[in-house]
């Protein structure tokens, strides 16, 4: 009870500081190797000379030799390496620092390799439903098979299931899956183009592009999102957008790679 009345209403106003986060997770181009093979068995074969090898043929550079890079370029031009960038955080929610938005670099020829690109129609052929939270609502949600996401959405969704009723409020009606889009703000592809991601209610979920900056041009972190529900999420291998700096709470999506330790 303690840990849902700490996690119902957390707002805290980000420091003065210029200090942006630490863009270095000590993560060397081999580890990140490491990390996305041991999180995508089923796509890569191995690790050599530096690139993954994917199942089927074809390789991947991991590091693109150019150096450490700003948060923007983190954002729309990272390598498989930055995806490590910036350290996902354990534990209960807290406010994170400046512009400390983990699992946002995402290298698009990645994900379009892994999943498919939906503007022509690649990720659609995969898609499944998956009944959520089935005693409690009538919602059909499409998301992936590849890597195994719908299986372990409708275990996530077994768990919910099993949370006292107070928490519905927080998980239905879902606020969507599948969508062929860029970010908002962005021409970079949302994560709901690869069928990977999900918005929970809108209602009681808080995102930064709805607040107002301070003077400093800073925004103030704001959740509502008990955290048993982020810890359900999370042991599934979904990251939680209340764990960045551009807070989106209601946004979980798979990247396992970010739960590797």
């Amino acid at each position: 009870m303690h840990s849902v009345i700490r996690s119902i209403v957390l707002t805290w106003q980000l420091g003065m500081g210029c200090a942006v986060a630490a863009l270095a997770d000590g993560v060397t181009p081999d580890d990140a190797g490491r990390r996305l093979l041991e999180a995508y068995p089923e796509m890569i074969a191995g690790v050599e000379d530096g690139q993954i090898v994917w199942r089927g043929g074809g390789r991947m550079t991991i590091d693109d030799g150019r150096g450490t890079k700003s948060f923007e370029d983190l954002i729309e031009k990272p390598d498989l390496q930055d995806i490590f960038a910036i350290t996902y955080p354990d534990g209960d929610p807290s406010p994170p620092g400046f512009n400390a938005d983990p699992g946002r670099a995402r290298p698009e020829s990645f994900f379009e390799r892994m999943y498919g690109d939906c503007r022509t129609g690649g990720v659609e052929k995969n898609l499944v439903e998956v009944p959520w939270m089935p005693s409690r609502t009538r919602q059909t949600l499409k998301v992936t098979r590849v890597n195994g996401v719908a299986e372990r959405l409708a275990a996530i969704s077994t768990e919910l299931e099993r949370l006292p009723k107070f928490y519905d409020v927080f998980l239905h009606p879902v606020g969507g899956t599948f969508a062929c889009r860029a970010i908002a703000g962005s021409q970079q592809r949302s994560t709901h183009g690869y069928g990977i991601a999900i918005d929970l209610a809108v209602k009681p979920s808080h995102y930064w592009r709805w607040s107002k900056p301070d003077a400093q041009g800073r925004y103030a972190w704001r959740n509502s999102i008990p955290f048993e529900i982020v810890r359900i999420f999370e042991k599934h291998g979904f990251i939680w957008g209340g764990r960045w700096y551009h807070f989106d709470t209601m946004h979980f999506e798979y990247r396992p790679e970010l739960l590797i330790k």
